[in-house]
């Protein structure tokens, strides 16, 4: 065999999933990636999840010269779609993107399928977002004080949404619930999609959603904002007063997002992705559609992301603990 035929070989092994294909890739990193990249979303399409996953898709597509497939798989609060990235080959042919869920899992859940911080690596924040507090038009309520007011006169108190247990919008609003001492009913879907689906048609009161899922209805008219969920007002819903503003003291929330890809996938691929990443940042276009979707564009190195998530599952530790919060 010749040596000019080596990296060829290489690669067809690669291809048919043969077992050194890991450490080809990491001694040429510039062989990566010889296939389709599968692009995990561990949420139903229609969320915000899928929205930032699919922006960030179409960059790395683009940047990686490779077919970047995205594949919904959602449930159990983003934890069905994370085990399969956690348990996929360490190749940097499967990629995960994940928000705070992420984090708040690690609680939440009693066993997880996989270990968050020791089966995953991330490779980069990518952006930030507030969330909106949304009503259905038929809820008598033009104010958070009025709506915290009828939950109180219920005595089940209102019934809300969330993209299941363990999501951002769950968290969230177990986090004004414990701040403003209300009594709620807790629905939870397999993703963002859906409950935006019930919250139209008047089947649950409220959500506390992502921008990026909520502009689109408040755009069209279906439902209604009476608060975001950051310490300042949100750009492109101006004339909505923030929490605090509203009459929650301390009350700021902001889901991130994060690519992340399974553990001891080889330091040269996770350099490599996280350098495009770092680039789309400072993409023009990327910019733009982060901006209508409410998004400030984000990027770090792969140990301030896991920083940032091992702060965040101490932190939200906390809530989920003191809610007294399980699985539905």
């Amino acid at each position: 065999m010749s040596l000019k035929t080596l990296p060829s070989l290489l690669a067809a092994l690669c291809s048919c999933g043969a077992g050194i294909c890991g450490q080809a890739i990491a001694a040429s990193p510039g062989t990566y990636p010889v296939r389709q990249i599968r692009f995990v979303v561990p949420f139903p399409p229609g969320g915000g999840n899928d929205i930032v996953g699919r922006i960030v898709a179409q960059h790395l597509q683009s940047a990686l010269g490779q077919a970047i497939v995205v594949d919904n798989r959602g449930g159990a609060g983003g934890t069905l779609g994370t085990e399969i990235a956690a348990k996929s080959a360490p190749d940097g042919h499967t990629l995960l993107i994940n928000n705070v869920s992420l984090a708040i899992n690690v609680t939440l859940f009693s066993k997880l399928p996989y270990d968050t911080l020791k089966e995953l690596t991330p490779v980069s924040l990518v952006g930030h977002q507030p969330s909106i507090l949304l009503i259905h038009p038929g809820v008598k309520a033009k104010t958070v004080k009025e709506l915290l007011a009828l939950a109180r006169a219920q005595s089940g108190g209102l019934i809300y949404g969330s993209g299941g247990p363990g999501s951002s919008s769950h968290l969230a609003t177990e986090r004004l619930r414990l701040a403003a001492g209300i009594n709620l009913t807790h629905v939870p879907y397999k993703g963002l999609g859906p409950a935006m689906t019930d919250l139209m048609g008047g089947r649950v009161e409220f959500i506390l959603t992502t921008a990026s899922t909520a502009l689109p209805l408040l755009k069209a008219g279906k439902v209604q904002a009476l608060a975001v969920t950051t310490a300042k007002r949100f750009s492109l819903l101006p004339q909505v007063p923030t929490m605090i503003e509203a009459g929650v003291p301390d009350y700021e929330v902001s889901t991130w997002y994060a690519v992340l890809v399974p553990a001891k996938t080889p330091p040269p691929i996770i350099a490599r992705l996280n350098g495009e990443l770092t680039k789309m940042a400072g993409v023009a276009a990327v910019q733009q559609q982060f901006a209508a979707q409410g998004m400030d564009p984000a990027h770090s190195s792969p140990q301030q992301a896991f920083a940032h998530i091992q702060g965040e599952v101490e932190r939200w530790g906390k809530v989920v603990k003191a809610a007294g919060l399980k699985p539905n």
